[in-house]
């Protein structure tokens, strides 16, 4: 029987979930499965390992500020993780986000062209084929498609894997084209949550890899409605309840667009809810806006989802947003704008696809 390896950035989040459900799922069933991840949580049991220690992250994000160059340290984390693939000997490695400050791509695709294993890579955003950025389509960026940051500059080293080198991003490319094109088409499967990701797949490098979509899933013995006493706690009453969840929140995750919606609402007839802020946001959000932190409790985050009326999406580029799945799942219809995959992961009726603030903006006004 088959020996399985999962190798993801943390256990938790939505990729990390996604990775933990498959492994389970494969013990569940009598399958030899082990999970791997360079962040969070401590190992629970002899199937389970966490490589990487804070310190060395903490070496990483600062080495990559410096150089631009994601990926290509956690030398030491990568070694024990390689000592102990040699010891399981998986017949197949699934690998999930390989960006995040953990691991040393160049050490382990190494390995995986040395090994005839089987290997399924899930891309969760557009990282894998880019120099440097996990998505582009926000600055409207088309070097990926030939060669990034060549003839003219990445136009997005401020944004995550932040750096302030300006000549990492084409060595970059060039590294990455040549490492994950070492694995033979016959043996490397990829693997994209949405149609849209797929589509930008078979125009990148990595095009003669065959691409599989599977949608995420997510526990609906969770994510399903859950009564609770959220409006009364916050004050929010009878008012028409929007939520918006990120983690974290940014312009490309729409903050800005919430915060335009919060100027143009009645506030004693409508309530703006915000899941995942960091400390910084929450003290810079008007006041009539009700700023809570990321929990790490899915169940409360099921209650509050429960409890909106309407959960917005204004996402301006995401691979395929599970918040969408959540919020539909506890009974909540969801407003999105059509950008990436977002379209794809709406399932209810009473929800809507829009083409932009305007439209949404009129779509909720007529929830009320």
């Amino acid at each position: 029987m088959a020996v399985y390896a999962h190798i993801n950035t943390v256990p938790n989040g939505s990729t990390g979930g996604i990775m933990m459900r498959e492994h389970n799922e494969l013990l569940a069933r009598g399958v030899e499965s082990y999970a791997f991840w360079g962040r969070g949580r401590e190992a629970q049991d002899d199937h389970e390992m966490k490589f990487a220690n804070d310190s060395e992250v903490y070496l990483d994000v600062l080495r990559t500020r410096l150089d631009g160059r994601a990926g290509f340290h956690s030398k030491v984390a990568t070694k024990r993780l390689l000592k102990r693939l040699d010891e399981i000997k998986p017949d197949v490695v699934h690998l999930h986000n390989l960006h995040g400050y953990y691991i040393n791509i160049e050490m382990l695709f190494n390995w995986l062209s040395n090994h005839n294993c089987k290997v399924e890579w899930t891309l969760h955003d557009c990282w894998a084929f880019t120099g440097h950025c996990a998505y582009f389509t926000y600055v409207k960026c088309a070097q990926w498609q030939t060669h990034c940051a060549y003839p003219e500059k990445c136009p997005q080293l401020n944004t995550y894997p932040e750096t302030i080198c300006k000549k990492s991003c084409a060595r970059n490319f060039v590294d990455k084209y040549q490492l994950f094109s070492s694995i033979p088409p016959e043996r490397m499967k990829l693997i994209s949550p949405s149609h849209w990701l797929k589509g930008l797949i078979k125009r990148s490098f990595l095009s003669a890899y065959e691409v599989e979509v599977r949608h995420n899933e997510i526990d609906r013995t969770v994510f399903r409605p859950r009564p609770s006493d959220f409006r009364e706690r916050y004050g929010i009453g009878s008012r028409f309840m929007i939520l918006g969840v990120a983690n974290p929140w940014s312009e490309r995750k729409g903050l800005r667009d919430f915060v335009r919606l919060a100027k143009k609402l009645d506030s004693e007839k409508y309530v703006i809810v915000l899941v995942g802020l960091s400390k910084k946001q929450i003290e810079a959000l008007p006041k009539d806006i009700v700023c809570l932190a990321r929990t790490d409790s899915p169940q409360k985050l099921a209650e509050i989802y429960t409890a909106a009326d309407i959960f917005f999406n204004p996402t301006l580029e995401d691979n395929y947003p599970t918040v969408n799945l959540e919020a539909e799942a506890c009974g909540t219809p969801v407003v999105t704008y059509d950008t990436g995959g977002c379209a794809e992961a709406i399932r209810l009726s009473n929800s809507a696809v829009t083409s932009g603030f305007e439209e949404s903006y009129c779509h909720l006004i007529r929830r009320k």
